[in-house]
């Protein structure tokens, strides 16, 4: 028993044994060697898999790269010489056929239309126009009929050709207005258009400064006539309207902004364009709710042919009249200066 000890314990009894006393043998190290082993290998093939992939696309990613920017060379250089070229010429043969087709809509238009003062003409069947004429004095109230159509009978257009100056106004202000900063000071553009405008602003004209003192208000009270006399005689807020803005315009020329800004600001302009359409649309508001339900108005035609007559025509020739007036000298003002 003695001789078989040694040999009994360098068996694999013995190893087996003092793996489950202490935990550990060699047959355990040479395993775990062969695992790292085989799992270093796997990973160093797996990371020159992954290389070799990136490698793969970063080379896709730059031949595509490579191609873009060919191409794009091929089309500029195309672009700046047989494509500047072509390109006119397709604005040449697109302009001419646009306007021959438009003149021949035009002349195919013309040429359909009724014989003037045909009796069979769609207006004359209508019976509108004689109506206008026949009734249009005792009904409105109105001496000059055109008033009394575009101010009465069609007075919604006329509320929709108001807005469409106002609108217009509006866009050229987001457009050319240039504002000052938040805290209130001027900006960088402002003092640069301030300055290009002083640069060809008049400089104290004496001549256009007098001419201007006796010609102004001239202007003004004779756009105020037009206006307030547009139901009895020739005119309207329309006529009257851009008669005295005008006047605005030629005292803006010969004082400037300067002294113009002490009775019209960018505020004068908000506040008179609002309310003349604020009032235009309620009174024409009450207008059609009462003649559509057959109710007395409080406004009656009056008497022919005096001043305060024709029902609301003489108020609303001052709204439209305040409107043109204020929308011209807006225009004016922004496209010279970006500012009123």
């Amino acid at each position: 028993m003695a001789k078989l000890r040694p040999d009994y314990e360098s068996s694999w009894w013995a190893r087996l044994l003092r793996w489950l006393e202490t935990g550990s043998t060699a047959l355990d190290d040479a395993l775990t060697q062969e695992l790292e082993a085989g799992s270093h290998e796997h990973l160093v093939d797996s990371d020159h898999h992954h290389t070799a992939q990136e490698q793969a696309l970063e080379d896709r990613r730059h031949a595509a790269l490579e191609r873009e920017q060919r191409i794009y060379g091929h089309l500029h250089q195309w672009s700046r010489s047989k494509g500047q070229k072509l390109m006119r010429w397709v604005y040449i043969i697109l302009s001419v056929v646009m306007c021959v087709g438009i003149i021949a809509l035009l002349l195919s238009t013309a040429a359909n239309l009724p014989p003037y003062g045909s009796p069979d003409n769609p207006a004359n069947v209508s019976g509108v126009s004689g109506h206008y004429m026949e009734h249009g004095l005792t009904q409105t109230g109105a001496v000059n009929i055109v008033a009394g159509m575009i101010l009465d009978y069609r007075a919604f257009d006329t509320l929709g050709e108001s807005n469409v100056l106002f609108i217009a106004a509006v866009t050229v202000l987001v457009l050319l207005r240039l504002a000052p900063s938040k805290d209130g000071k001027p900006t960088t553009e402002m003092l640069e258009a301030e300055a290009d405008d002083r640069l060809y602003e008049p400089k104290n004209d004496m001549i256009l400064q007098h001419q201007a003192n006796l010609l102004v208000p001239l202007i003004l009270l004779f756009g105020v006539y037009v206006v307030m006399n547009g139901h009895i005689s020739p005119g309207g807020g329309f006529s009257g309207g851009a008669i005295m803005g005008a006047g605005l315009i030629l005292y803006l020329n010969a004082f400037g902004f300067k002294k113009t800004e002490r009775f019209f600001t960018f505020k004068t302009f908000q506040i008179v364009s609002l309310m003349a359409l604020a009032f235009y649309a309620c009174s024409k508001a009450y207008s059609f709710f009462t003649g559509a339900n057959h109710l007395p108005s409080i406004f009656t035609p009056g008497t022919q042919g005096m001043l305060f007559s024709a029902g609301l025509i003489p108020y609303l020739n001052i709204a439209v009249g305040l409107v043109v007036c204020c929308t011209m000298y807006a225009f004016y003002t922004l496209f010279r200066k970006g500012d009123m």
